[in-house]
């Protein structure tokens, strides 16, 4: 890779990263996994960097990429790990902190989905994405992001007891 594309990967890495952290984070609900997610995203992006050249293009490729190594992950045995019932440090209920505890109790609820619908969530719900455009994140057919979403709201309805007003604003 020569030096200006060397440079434009490190703008990029600059102006992305903190994104990527963040939708790896809500794929996966560790933030220590999450950084080994993005790392995996933004290492295989590196590979392809002299190939990739349209910027929605880039954006595509790692989303696409963050997905698949979360679900392979999820498919390693060492992977298959419980959920505590209860978080470190309590959330307070006043102010902005409500917005907090509602996000981590989102959070919460979306680790207990399985991988694929966990997926389909945050691509559709919090990253914005259309079913076409989920579909092709994900490498599969829009009718399997339709049934996975369906499924996975449902199941996000009965974890977070019928509180879904994230899902309404949407």
């Amino acid at each position: 890779m020569d030096q200006n594309a060397e440079q434009a990967f490190a703008e990029y890495f600059r102006a992305r990263r903190d994104v990527v952290r963040r939708n790896a984070y809500l794929l996966c609900g560790d933030w220590h996994r999450a950084d080994d997610l993005a790392q995996t995203a933004f290492v295989a992006l590196h590979r392809k960097w002299d190939t990739i050249r349209e910027p929605r293009a880039v954006h595509a490729y790692v989303r696409r990429t963050l997905v698949r190594a979360m679900i392979d992950e999820t498919r390693r045995p060492w992977r298959r790990e419980h959920s505590m019932s209860h978080t470190p440090e309590p959330a307070s209920a006043d102010g902005p902190a409500e917005r907090v505890a509602d996000r981590h109790a989102l959070v919460e609820a979306l680790g207990q989905l399985p991988p694929r619908q966990r997926a389909v969530l945050v691509l559709r719900y919090l990253e914005g994405l259309d079913v076409a455009a989920t579909a092709k994140a994900m490498g599969c057919r829009q009718g399997t992001v339709k049934s996975q979403t369906a499924h996975g709201l449902a199941a996000l309805r009965t974890v977070l007891g019928g509180e879904q007003a994230w899902m309404n604003a949407s």
